[in-house]
């Protein structure tokens, strides 16, 4: 493939990526305005919110196999001409159960986007440095993504109504079903896994439960059946496995775990996504709720943590010529506990300037680990096994992100309620309580309230600062892989345009 087709046909890659983070985070802001007009209640919001998430992170691994199953390329504008359709009736969906059933099947499509491109991108760069680089674009698409998504959301809903969040990618998908025969390689190994039902049942069941109990053990009062989907998620994940160790061909590759350097990547970014996760969700109720920004601005306000890392990863290949990849790696997690400690000193008049600067400097320090990390997930095993490389990458990063939000949402909860000696549950309880008191108790509640929850941000930044430390120290302990540039494919493994 000649290098400037390659280079236009990441261009063509970089959209898909772009919309589906793009599409995860525009709805926060258009939520409430759909739920008005579609007279959706508190529990129909919620799934309207996380179907789609939800299955794209049960499918991720499914689709990374089916990929190197019947082609890549193909897989590829399959989901795309589903995610444009289903876009189209999200905008126009009349009642909630409508929106809540399209949406999980948007989620379908978007699983087939992320481990399609990122395994494209292997197959398109055979040169490690150019391969480097690809995937830095490609993961700062992802990240650009998520930090536009809530601003282009509120400048939507500013100027037409809320279907317009979902027609924003349309063009995007019509473009790359027409150019992407064209500019993209087909590729299909004869070696996949095999789509077996019953393992690709056990994966989603898997996924599903674990990150739905992980999510409501965080937001329910009565954390029983939180708790159960969860043990059952666990259980079923468990089974998961030692059916693929049993299988000759299976869905997942399990034995991809052997290689170190693939192992602790995979463990980084789990990790770094919780602390990344967590930190957001209590950055953005802070922003909102302890200095009262208008959600529109404090969409604004946060978009530094995403184009943090957007820098992050775009620097992280001119940092892999200057220093190895594992120092680059370690360098930046060190950069983001820094980010993470900064958040401890929130107080007062400087409180705005800190959060800034600390969303900024974490997020920052995590580009080196999403752009050179996944480059060696992908770039360390042979192109016919990347589809499950980049699934497992993928699968990561969505469990990361569940996890921050439910693991630290609780740790943040109980040092809140410990601050107000059990009167209050959570922030917005309190603001709306004191709507209902005098004025002189009404106050006096509102900066309680928020002196509680501002010490719960600084543990938070305290046990993100933990995190990345220890990644910082996990990560140089990598061996190199054996084989960072993956051997040419002979021609029976592999089909071209």
């Amino acid at each position: 493939m000649r290098v400037n087709r390659a280079w236009l046909g990441l261009i063509l890659l970089m959209l898909p990526t772009f919309l589906v983070a793009l599409d995860t985070t525009a709805l926060l802001l258009a939520l409430p305005r759909l739920s008005a007009d579609l007279g959706a209640d508190n529990v129909e919001q919620l799934w309207i919110s996380d179907s789609y998430g939800f299955m794209v992170a049960g499918l991720v691994i499914t689709m990374g196999t089916l990929g190197d199953r019947i082609g890549r390329r193909r897989l590829l504008m399959i989901g795309a001409a589903a995610f444009a359709v289903l876009s189209v009736v999200s905008a126009f969906a009349v009642d909630p159960l409508m929106l809540i059933v399209v949406r999980a099947l948007l989620g379908v499509a978007g699983a087939t986007l992320a481990p399609s491109t990122l395994a494209l991108i292997t197959n398109m760069f055979r040169d490690e440095r150019q391969r480097g680089k690809a995937i830095a674009m490609w993961a700062t698409c992802q990240f650009v993504g998520g930090a536009i998504g809530p601003v282009l959301g509120g400048f939507l809903l500013q100027y037409f109504w809320w279907g317009s969040v979902f027609l924003v990618s349309v063009p995007a998908m019509a473009l790359l079903l027409i150019a992407g025969p064209v500019l993209l390689p087909e590729f299909r190994s004869d070696h996949a896994g095999r789509l077996e039902p019953v393992s690709v049942g056990m994966s989603l069941a898997a996924v599903l439960l674990m990150i739905y109990g992980i999510k409501q053990l965080a937001v329910e009062s009565a954390p029983f059946v939180p708790a159960v989907a969860l043990a059952v998620g666990a259980a079923t994940g468990v089974a998961f496995v030692r059916r693929q160790l049993r299988l000759s061909t299976p869905l997942l590759d399990l034995r991809l775990l052997h290689s170190r350097p693939f192992t602790a990547v995979l463990v980084a970014l789990v990790f770094a996504g919780i602390a990344m996760a967590g930190t957001g969700l209590l950055v953005t109720q802070y922003l909102q709720n302890v200095l009262g920004y208008s959600p529109a601005a404090s969409a604004l306000l946060f978009a530094p943590m995403g184009l943090g890392v957007a820098v992050g990863t775009m620097a992280a290949p001119a940092l892999a010529r200057r220093m190895t990849q594992t120092t680059a790696i370690a360098g930046g997690l060190a950069v983001s506990a820094l980010g993470g400690l900064l958040l401890v000193g929130v107080a007062g008049a400087r409180a705005l300037p800190l959060v800034m600067t600390g969303i900024t400097v974490l997020a920052l320090g995590t580009g080196p680990l999403f752009a050179l990390g996944t480059g060696l997930v992908v770039g360390s095993v042979a192109p016919e096994r990347a589809g499950s490389a980049a699934s497992m990458s993928e699968t990561g990063n969505y469990i990361g992100g569940s996890l921050g939000f439910a693991l630290l949402g609780v740790v943040a909860a109980v040092v809140y309620r410990s601050r107000m000696d059990g009167t209050s549950d959570s922030l917005a309880g309190a603001v709306a309580a004191s709507r209902h008191l005098p004025a002189g108790q009404g106050a006096e509640l509102l900066h309680t309230a928020r002196e509680a929850f501002t010490a719960s941000l600084h543990v938070t930044g305290v046990v993100a600062a933990v995190i990345f430390a220890g990644l910082a120290v996990l990560i140089p302990t990598m061996r190199p892989a054996t084989r960072t540039t993956p051997a040419a494919l002979p021609d029976h493994e592999a089909t071209r345009s």
